[in-house]
């Protein structure tokens, strides 16, 4: 079916949206100051992860948009989580930089 087309991408998107909710929520359980800024990325990505995901699932006109602000969210993610020792950061870390190397669709 063509909509799967990007299926890959769609499972990254996917799978960086729930390392990114599972990282905020327990980041918020810590209530450390430093915590701040990997609370606000983790949640600006997910949301931003689960939208492309959802785009590209419908094929839309702005799937390419989305994706590319997607990647930028994912850097800065996957940036300010692995400066965290924590091993839900540092999952996040990973996947937020597998998500980020995903093609764009002006790639594919």
């Amino acid at each position: 079916m063509e909509r799967y087309k990007y299926l890959d991408s769609i499972t990254a998107y996917n799978s960086c949206a729930s390392a990114c909710e599972h990282c905020a929520s327990v980041c918020l359980t810590e209530k450390k100051a430093e915590c701040f800024r990997c609370i606000q990325l983790c949640r600006d990505c997910a949301d931003l992860c689960r939208l492309t995901a959802t785009l590209m699932l419908r094929d839309s006109d702005y799937a390419a948009v989305a994706s590319q602000l997607c990647r930028v969210a994912c850097l800065a993610c996957a940036e300010e989580c692995a400066l965290h020792a924590s091993a839900h950061c540092q999952e996040c870390a990973r996947s937020c930089q597998v998500c980020a190397e995903e093609p764009s669709l002006e790639q594919v």
